[in-house]
């Protein structure tokens, strides 16, 4: 391309770190022509600053731009789009245009598509996806049209959703697009692939309710949820995978493990833990506290509510106010916390500090409330109330490099302890957040240097970060292959500022420290939720809330039972009672998933010893009971991951 004298080139980066120079208002399919005619015609969508964009999209000067192929990881994400559409056009289609639209977007897992008035059940599905296979043949090509904002009203005269996002639209530019597929169209950004025949393997999985942007003021609509993948194997594969997920599924074994329940007579997103569950919340918290007393943290303790006079200090009141429970008492207004580290600020502001004294660092399982729609309430994974095993730090500012190291490696050793492998992302400013560009820049470039100073890969996720800081984010692999979000170190130049925060230096002036925020869990539900999900109920040794089952072989072999049980009191041990066969007994163990189970008859009392059998059904007879004690020992204490006595 050549540049007029009137409009110099402008540059976009590419990801090698290369610029590449473009006319104004040049395209990303432009660019892709610029960089070689092959990228050109494969060209599917683009990134725009991490964005994902249609190929139509103009670039601008500064741009990071990443071109989406069909070998690209993004282009899954696109074709699923063009699938939600397709889903749209079938079910106008069957049920008619008296159907309403809403929104369809894709998801890391698929699609789903809402509409109003539709009257639709499971049985409808097969007929459906009969239909979106007929759109799939035909190989409509998918065409992008701009038109201007009156245009399309008189378009969606009959769509009030529609209407609605237009109205919003319209404060943004003075057009929008459509996209058209065969005798279908659809208010839609993109990007999509160019033609419906370029859909894969689709498959409609459920239909659930939600409300019009997620408000439950709104009226409630039919979701209907897809997935599509290239290939009928990988379909296969995911649909393997989403039979396996329901059999690990937290809330199907938190009832069978009597784990956890949520009750609606108190209340949604309310978790009560049962005494299983409780156990293994104390083991994980005893596990960190050792951790953190190691490392150095005082733990303290801050209440459930606060005046919102702190949340307005603090920028929680501003930028996080609609995420709040807030009620008026008197004359005063109160919220309850939705953080911990309001409460940690005002404990370190109360003191006068000395440079020798810091880094001081605070811990506390502090219970937070966060004011999720109803309808995304799910399990342990979303709820009201949940604990976080918060950590805040106040260092000078020539600590802070040490003291985020000292924090990933206590993140590593939780995550190894669970043989869980992490990949790691380093998430800077969002749009809306505090303080100066200057601050964050220092804080961002500090994380960046501390990662690679470790030489750790990770990705950069731009505009991820808190509002008050940029963070680390650590997200781990279950024995599935889904990735969970988890631990976390937050850098916060912001706080400090807004409360005032200071220490006297060597130099006997007053100074600001630097607070870091951290958690080496994430919340306790939803990494409890994960290891349910993960073991699938099996959890280790140390954490299992029954840890060993005795069980007699007949009545008479009670005494000797307790007696054995006794040896192993400093575990979670129970005797079986019932008048079940040994069978029964062995596979009611099994079912409730205790680790090792203690089988005592006529020849183990009369020698004095065991027989000991493990989940895996392996076992092994005439076992000396301090032995047996002595590898339970061990196993407890190295925090094994399996159950290992008979495979030593």
């Amino acid at each position: 391309m050549s540049a007029s004298d009137s409009q110099p080139q402008i540059a976009v980066v590419l990801p090698d770190g290369s610029e590449l120079s473009v006319d104004p208002g040049a395209t990303v399919e432009d660019c892709a022509y610029e960089i070689g005619p092959g990228l050109g015609r494969d060209t599917v969508a683009g990134k725009l600053d991490g964005e994902l964009v249609a190929k139509e999209e103009p670039v601008y000067d500064g741009a990071a731009l990443e071109i989406v192929t069909e070998g690209s990881d993004e282009y899954l994400r696109v074709m699923r789009h063009s699938a939600a559409h397709a889903l749209a056009q079938a079910v106008e289609r069957r049920f008619g245009e008296d159907v309403q639209l809403a929104i369809g977007p894709p998801t890391d897992d698929g699609f789903y598509y809402d509409f109003d008035e539709l009257d639709v059940d499971e049985d409808d599905l097969p007929e459906l996806e009969a239909e979106i296979e007929k759109i799939v043949d035909a190989d409509y090509d998918i065409e992008r049209e701009e038109v201007s904002i009156a245009a399309a009203e008189e378009r969606l005269a009959d769509e009030p959703y529609k209407l609605e996002l237009l109205e919003e639209l319209a404060d943004e530019g003075e057009t929008v697009t459509f996209y058209r597929q065969g005798e279908w169209e659809d208010l839609c950004a993109g990007p999509h692939v160019d033609s419906t025949g370029e859909i894969g393997a689709v498959k409609l999985l459920e239909i659930a309710g939600a409300y019009w942007r997620g408000d439950e003021d709104n009226p409630m609509q039919t979701r209907i949820y897809g997935t599509a993948f290239e290939s009928e194997s990988d379909l296969e594969d995911f649909l393997e995978r989403r039979e396996e997920a329901k059999e690990r599924d937290h809330r199907k074994i938190g009832r069978e493990m009597d784990l956890f329940s949520i009750q609606d007579v108190t209340g949604p997103g309310l978790p009560l833990y049962h005494p299983p569950g409780k156990r293994i919340l104390r083991e994980l918290s005893g596990f960190v506290e050792e951790l953190n007393e190691d490392a150095g943290y005082e733990y303290v303790e801050t209440p459930h509510l606060f005046k919102t006079d702190l949340w307005k200090q603090s920028g929680h009141y501003d930028n996080y106010r609609e995420d709040m429970f807030v009620f008026e008492l008197g004359d005063d207004e109160f919220g309850l916390k939705p953080m911990n580290c309001p409460g940690h600020a005002s404990i370190f502001e109360d003191h006068s500090w000395s440079y020798r004294d810091l880094p001081v660092r605070y811990a506390e399982n502090g219970k937070v409330y966060r004011k999720e729609q109803r309808g995304e309430l799910s399990g342990l994974s979303r709820v009201w109330a949940f604990t976080i095993d918060d950590g805040h730090l106040f260092v000078r500012p020539d600590q802070i490099e040490a003291e985020v190291e000292a924090i990933m490696d206590a993140i590593d050793e939780v995550l190894s302890t669970f043989d869980l492998e992490y990949e790691v992302a380093l998430a800077t400013r969002p749009e809306k957040s505090v303080g100066s560009d200057e601050i964050w820049e220092r804080a961002e470039s500090q994380l960046e240097s501390v990662l690679e100073r470790r030489k750790m890969d990770y990705d950069l996720e731009a505009g991820d970060g808190a509002f008050y800081g940029p963070k680390i984010d650590f997200a781990f692999e279950d024995a599935i292959g889904r990735s969970w979000d988890g631990p976390t170190v937050q850098l916060d130049f912001n706080m400090p500022e807004r409360f005032d925060l200071s220490y006297v230096g060597e130099d006997n002036e007053e100074h600001r420290p630097v607070m870091i925020h951290r958690a080496l869990y994430g919340s306790y539900e939803r990494f409890f939720m994960m290891l349910i999900e993960h073991y699938e109920g099996n959890f280790p040794f140390w954490l299992a809330p029954e840890q060993v089952r005795v069980l007699p072989i007949s009545d008479d072999n009670l005494g000797y039972a307790h007696r054995v049980a006794n040896e192993f009191e400093e575990f979670r041990v129970e005797v079986d009672h019932s008048d079940a066969t040994l069978g029964r007994k062995i596979r009611a163990a099994h079912d409730d998933r205790v680790p090792y189970q203690i089988i005592v008859g006529d020849d183990e009392a009369a020698e004095g010893t065991i027989s000991v059998r493990d989940r895996f059904e392996d076992q092994e007879e005439d076992v000396a009971i301090e032995d047996f004690r002595s590898h339970l020992v061990g196993e407890r204490d190295e925090k094994r991951t399996e159950p290992d006595f008979l495979q030593d």
